[in-house]
């Protein structure tokens, strides 16, 4: 993949709004071994690294409360205990003056796991964390991504169109994205998750045609008029017919008004 656009894309997907929106990436899965792969996350990390807290612009937010606090916490704890290595802590913050003044601050994170089957792997944090794992093959790949049990969202980095196709007819999710960290659709597309999975509920998703259909009532109308008592009606003449005797096209109007045919 094209690393610096790509790693600028992910941290702004992981961090932004403090990780907690639904699009927010959690997991970033690199297919093997080398000096790009090395790259990548090197910048992931240094970029990271460089957000500050704060309200402003490029600066980065508390999260909501104390109990998504404590959860995403506890999510880097138990990584760190189960042989994870916490490539960015951002629990540097926790004593920062921003939080000194209230709130409830966490810095971004990134994890390099040891093991697809890591708690934070799986479970959805909902915080500035993002989990790091390097798999040997694009199957294997799909087959973490596909084992989850959300839907909501799958992306792939490449610079190869033919390696975007193969990802995306396998993907098992509902909203895709090609070199796109956050892949929201644009109307008059939905937003809405898989079904079979725990990013779908309900019968429609929440924009597009699927609100459209949500919140409105279709109301059917069906009518019949008699035909009026005049001339042209009776004959099957219409205005239409009239005009083309007019202009000698000899067009006729074989399915008129008059219902007709």
């Amino acid at each position: 993949c094209e690393t610096e656009g790509a790693s600028s894309d992910i941290v702004v997907s992981y961090a932004g709004c403090a990780g907690q929106r639904c699009m927010a990436a959690s997991v970033l899965l690199i297919v093997g071994e080398g000096a790009k792969q090395d790259e990548l996350l090197k910048k992931v990390v240094e970029k990271a690294s460089k957000i500050e807290p704060g309200t402003g612009p490029g600066q980065m937010g508390a999260v909501i409360d104390a109990a998504s606090h404590k959860k995403i916490l506890g999510h880097i704890e138990a990584s760190e205990q189960g042989g994870a290595e916490i490539l960015l802590d951002g629990r540097s913050w926790l004593d920062g003056p921003m939080a000194k003044d209230g709130g409830c601050w966490i810095g971004p994170t990134v994890i390099k796991h040891n093991s697809p089957d890591d708690k934070t792997m799986k479970e959805e944090v909902f915080g500035p964390v993002l989990s790091v794992y390097t798999v040997s093959s694009w199957r294997e790949a799909v087959d973490i991504e596909n084992s989850n049990e959300f839907g909501n969202a799958a992306c792939v980095y490449t610079t190869n169109g033919g390696h975007a196709d193969w990802f995306i007819g396998r993907f098992r999710a509902a909203m895709l994205g090609i070199n796109i960290g956050i892949p929201v659709p644009r109307e008059p597309f939905s937003f809405g998750g898989l079904y079979g999975t725990r990013s779908k509920f309900g019968d429609m998703d929440i924009t597009g045609d699927g609100a459209m259909e949500f919140f409105t009532n279709r109301i059917k109308v069906t009518s019949k008029w008699p035909v009026p008592n005049v001339e042209e009606c009776i004959s099957g003449e219409t205005l239409a017919d009239e005009r083309a005797a007019a202009s000698g096209s000899g067009a006729v109007d074989q399915a008129n008004f008059a219902g007709r045919m």
